[in-house]
Parts: structure tokens; C-alpha cells; sequence
């Protein structure tokens, strides 16, 4: 919902707009619009630098000259006119979610669409912008980073160890630092550090989660920039004293994107949008945005797999035979393959695999189990790693979506059929019918194993629900969805895609869904962009099949583009924690192609 709330003093030829918008939590965010006079269907979105707010950006976008361009600025949560206590944030990856929230309502209530908008970033918004970029995968058309935060020079020794520690005494305490950021260290413009100094809307403190979160998303972007393939702009000062200029560069060029360019402005401190010789750099941006706009359409690499193709590829291949990481890895292996059979998951894990229906069944469930005290110890730390904690909040975020699909059925006069084709034992699904209560749904859950069918069955029996029907049968079969009667209207695939290699069985099951969903239809899809110890998983653990689990990953862009080529349009994506796992919705287009 949108409110127009005030109107701020003129500035030449644009006079910009002050609105609100509520987030799906309840927060409200304040914004800034300056619209041209003439229609336009092009944007620029703006995301502040940490502590700050929009009001500093209007001298910004006064000099950018963007006579045809609408430009749009948020107050993040926490920040300047926005709701939420002063500096804080539930986590990094909320102000993610945050930015997409934002860029969409933009989207859908100026009427422009998402591959006409550029995005603009600026030190901790940079980062902000490049997570959204890279979690997201929205079709925009390039992005802009000013003195991207990746590297945040903390100068007090050891002050990130502590602040960890300090979490972890206290993890439900909120906990925050103050900036030691004044002006003079921003910018060599004495008047502009002055204001800098004197606004009283500049939030001097920030949560400790958000530092730790921004320095572990930073580095997560960093390992994996190969992955972001929209057109970049990177501007960085050569003289700041803020973040690290060495990690921007590394940034830079690990950047998977084809259309880039960096520029160092020598002498320059952090702030170069409020510099002393400030025309240069936002000369550079409008001539970069205006390039962007003056394009047909939005630069495509050829190969999308390449990025994790490559790592699939590696992981598969053995390690030297003397190496640290085989020796590593070999070790971890050993206390698994003994120690960590007291773990009832862990000896669950080795023998059905650590991929099958009862290990994430078991992850689900999470309740510690083990032999002796050791044990349960043991099973407590393997259910609290990062990757089955992302599990348990995939899950989540199916069900979200799942019941928002079942939701829209209802709302259109229909009976939600569901079709999940890889089910495993079901719980997500039969939980979400069963917090449904008594709606029209049914479901038909297949999955290879008949053993997943056998469980899924008992657990529908014990939850007393009645319409859903199990059925074993392979996802990757086309011909199997051409029996489907009634066909379905909403579709569930999750946690297979990265169990292979080749796109070909992919683009087979997706092929297959899309034949059998009616128009207008929902499929809900999971993917896993990111993965922080995928060769772990790889050398360490065993599928299914009593082989190396070695996982392809596929970027968001790779999976929103199979999901487009199969006749869906995506509506949107959920990110789990640390950005391992997501869950998508999309729409079958009513077209079918």
C-alpha cells in the first residue's frame, strides 16, 4: 500500500515525492520519487550507504542529470524516516529481502517493469544491491556499485572475533557498535562533512548481526561473483579508508558478467558521491546508466552453466594423493564412518544416504538421538549445521508458498490439486494441508522410492488426512504427466534438480510439469544458488546410490531460465539463510510458451 506523504523543496526541473510502503512484516519504509514530467518507463533505484538515509542522495540525483529517467531512494529499516529501532535489522538477509520487496512494489506500482530498472549501491547498499543481484536473479537490466562494502576496515584488533563471541554468549541479546565514521574521514569537502556530522536523521550505531552479516555475505559474493552475470558498473576510492579497495578489485574480477567496468578515483575517500571533484564519478554513472537504457535488451551469456559446471566438475575429480584437503577431508570422514555413528542421523545418513527421504525427514523432525550421551551430543551438532539448519528453512518457505498457491486457488473458485514429483516422504506438503484444515485440496505425491511412498502414507494416516493419494514414479519421465487426470494446478519440485549434472533431465521434468498443469497454473521450485561446503559434502558424504554426493549447483538466473524456456513466468523468490537455499513460485503463462 502506498501514501504520499509529504512534498520536499524543489529541485531543478524535478521535484521529488516523499511515500511510505509496508513490508511483509508490518515495517514501513520511507521513500523518495523524482518522476519526469513525460511518462517514462525507465528507472533508477538508489540504495543508501550504512547509518544513512535518502535525503543525502538528493543533491545526487539533482547532478546525475536523468531528465527521462524516474529515480527512486529508500530509508532502509532502521534508517532515517523507515520504521524499526535505529540501526538494526532481524539479519543481513532481511534487508535482502527488503530490497526486493521495495524494487517490486516500484515495479508494480510505477508500471515498470523489472528489465527497465537499473540499481545504484552505495558501500553497505552496494553489497545490499550485489546479494540482491546474486540471491534474487532479477532480470534488471545493470547495476551499479559505489564503494562496495566487502571489506569493512574495523582497525580494532581481533574486533570481529569478539563481536562472535560475544553472540554467542548472548544470541538473543541485541547487541550494537557505534561508528567511528565521521566526515572528515568520508570526504576531503569540508562542507560536506559538516553535513554529514550535523544530520541528526544519520543513525551512528548498527547492530552487531548486520556487521557480521554484511562481512559474511561480503565474503560469500566474493567467492561466488563468477555467478552474477548482470552488466556492472564498480566505482571505488583510492584513498578510503573505509572499506578495502584490494577486495573490490578481487570483486571485480571475479565478476561473471561479460559488460563491466571499475574506475579508481585516485586521492578520492569513501564517500565519492559527496567528493571534492564528485562530477567525474557521477559523470561515469550517468554515462554507464544511459548505456544500459540505449541498449535493445539486456546482454545474455551464452552458458549459464559454465560457473558451476566447472566446480561439478572439480569436485568429481580426485584430490592429489598427498594434499592437505584430501588428508582434511579423509579425517572428517574417519570420526564420521566411527565417532559419529553414535549419532542416530549421522548412522541414518551412511546407511540410506544422506540425500534420501528418511535423512531429511529426520533433519525435519530435529530432535536430537544417539547412542550414550555422547551421542545425542553428537546428533545436536550434526542437526545444528548451516546446511540442514537451511533445510529445515527450505521447508519453511515451501510451505509459505504452498499455502499462498492453495490460497489464490481458493480465492479464483477452484479446488487446489497439488502434484509434488519428487515428494520424498511428504512432509511439507501434508503439514500444509493439515494447518489448512478442511479446504478443497487434494494432492498426489510420487516419488523413485517405494519406501518414501510406504512412509509418506503412514504419516498422511497419522495426520487423518484424507485426498491425498501416493504414487511411485520417476519426475524425469514425460510420458508419466500425460495421464494425469484431473490435471493439477499447482506443482512441487524440490531437492532434485542439484542431484544432476546435465540440464537434459531437467528441462525433461520441467517439460513434462508444464504439459500437465493447467494454464494459469503455479509451480513451486527450489534451488540451491550457494553452498559453503559443497566439497565437503562431495569428499566426505554418500548419496542414495552409496556414491560420492556430489552436487551441481545452479545459479538463480540457471533455474529461472529453465523454469521460462518450460512456459512459466516467475513471481517471486524466498532466500533461506546465509542464501544456500531458495524457493521460488512461478505462474504457467497462458500462452503455454
Amino acid at each position: 500500500m502506498i501514501n504520499v506523504l509529504t512534498h520536499t523543496d524543489a529541485i531543478p526541473e524535478i521535484t521529488p515525492t516523499e511515500h511510505s510502503m509496508a513490508l511483509a512484516d508490518g515495517t514501513e519504509i520511507f521513500y523518495r520519487a523524482w518522476i519526469p514530467r513525460e511518462p517514462t518507463r525507465k528507472a533508477l533505484v538508489i540504495f543508501h550507504r550504512g547509518h544513512e538515509h535518502s535525503g543525502r542522495l538528493e543533491d545526487v540525483v539533482r547532478d546525475l542529470h536523468l531528465r527521462e529517467v524516474a529515480v527512486f531512494a529508500w530509508d532502509a529499516r532502521g534508517h532515517g524516516h523507515s520504521g524499526g529501532p535505529r540501526g538494526y535489522a532481524p539479519s543481513f538477509g532481511r534487508i535482502t529481502k527488503d530490497a526486493d520487496e521495495f524494487i517490486r512494489c516500484v515495479s508494480e506500482t510505477y508500471g515498470i517493469r523489472l528489465e527497465d530498472i537499473v540499481v545504484l549501491g552505495h558501500s553497505v547498499g552496494a553489497i545490499t544491491v550485489a546479494a540482491w543481484v546474486h540471491d534474487y536473479a532479477p532480470a534488471v537490466r545493470a547495476m551499479v556499485l559505489v564503494t562496495p562494502a566487502l571489506r569493512v576496515r574495523l582497525y580494532a584488533p581481533f574486533a570481529r572475533t569478539a563481536l562472535r563471541i560475544a553472540r554467542l554468549l548472548f544470541p538473543r541479546r541485541p547487541m550494537f557498535v557505534s561508528s567511528y565514521v565521521k566526515g572528515r574521514l568520508l570526504t576531503h569537502d569540508d562542507g560536506q562533512a559538516r553535513l554529514y556530522d550535523e544530520d541528526q536523521l544519520i543513525s551512528r550505531r548498527i547492530a552487531v548481526n548486520v556487521l557480521l552479516g554484511l562481512h559474511d555475505t561480503a565474503t560469500r559474493l566474493m567467492a561466488d561473483a563468477g555467478a552474477i552475470r548482470t552488466p556492472a558498473l564498480v566505482l571505488a576510492g583510492g584513498s578510503d579508508w573505509v572499506v578495502d579497495l584490494a577486495a573490490e578489485r578481487e570483486f571485480f574480477d571475479r565478476l561473471g558478467t561479460n559488460v563491466k567496468r571499475m574506475r579508481v578515483f585516485d586521492g578520492m575517500r569513501h564517500d565519492i558521491l559527496h567528493e571534492k571533484g564528485r562530477r567525474a564519478v557521477l559523470n561515469d554513472i550517468r554515462v554507464f546508466v544511459c548505456g544500459a537504457f540505449a541498449r535493445d535488451e539486456i546482454p545474455r551469456d551464452a552458458d549459464d552453466e559454465a560457473h558451476t559446471r566447472a566446480e561439478y566438475e572439480r569436485m568429481r575429480a580426485p584430490l592429489p594423493r598427498f594434499s592437505l584437503r584430501r588428508i582434511r577431508f579423509a579425517a572428517q570422514r574417519a570420526f564420521l564412518k566411527t565417532y559419529g555413528r553414535l549419532s542416530y542421523g549421522i548412522r541414518l545418513g551412511w546407511r540410506e544416504g544422506f540425500d534420501s527421504g528418511g535423512s531429511l525427514d529426520y533433519v525435519y523432525e530435529n530432535r536430537a538421538s544417539g547412542a550414550l550421551g555422547l551421542g545425542r551430543i553428537i546428533d545436536r551438532f550434526y542437526l545444528n549445521n548451516v546446511a540442514w539448519a537451511g533445510i529445515r528453512q527450505r521447508k519453511a518457505n515451501i510451505e509459505k508458498l504452498l499455502g499462498e498457491a492453495v490460497e489464490k486457488v481458493l480465492e479464483a473458485g477452484g479446488t487446489a490439486r497439488i502434484l509434488d514429483v519428487a515428494t520424498g516422504q511428504g512432509r511439507y506438503v501434508l503439514e500444509t494441508l493439515a494447518s489448512l484444515g478442511d479446504q478443497h485440496a487434494t494432492a498426489l505425491l510420487r516419488d523413485y522410492s517405494a519406501a518414501n511412498i510406504e512412509a509418506g502414507r503412514a504419516l498422511a494416516a497419522t495426520l487423518g488426512l484424507k485426498g491425498v493419494v501416493f504414487e511411485q514414479a520417476d519426475a524425469f519421465d514425460e510420458a508419466s504427466y500425460k495421464s494425469l487426470e484431473p490435471r493439477p494446478n499447482i506443482a512441487i519440485v524440490s531437492g532434485l534438480f542439484e542431484l544432476f549434472a546435465d540440464n537434459a533431465p531437467v528441462r525433461r521434468c520441467l517439460d513434462g510439469i508444464s504439459d500437465a498443469i493447467e494454464e494459469g497454473g503455479y509451480l513451486i521450485y527450489t534451488g540451491q544458488p550457494w553452498h559453503p561446503r559443497i566439497e565437503m559434502i562431495a569428499r566426505v558424504l554418500t548419496n542414495r546410490d552409496r556414491q560420492p554426493w556430489v552436487m551441481r549447483r545452479r545459479t538463480q538466473r540457471e533455474l529461472d531460465q529453465l523454469v521460462r524456456e518450460a512456459g512459466f513466468e516467475k513471481i517471486r523468490t524466498e532466500v533461506g539463510g546465509r542464501g544456500i537455499f531458495t524457493v521460488s513460485i512461478a505462474k504457467r503463462r497462458r500462452d503455454g510458451g
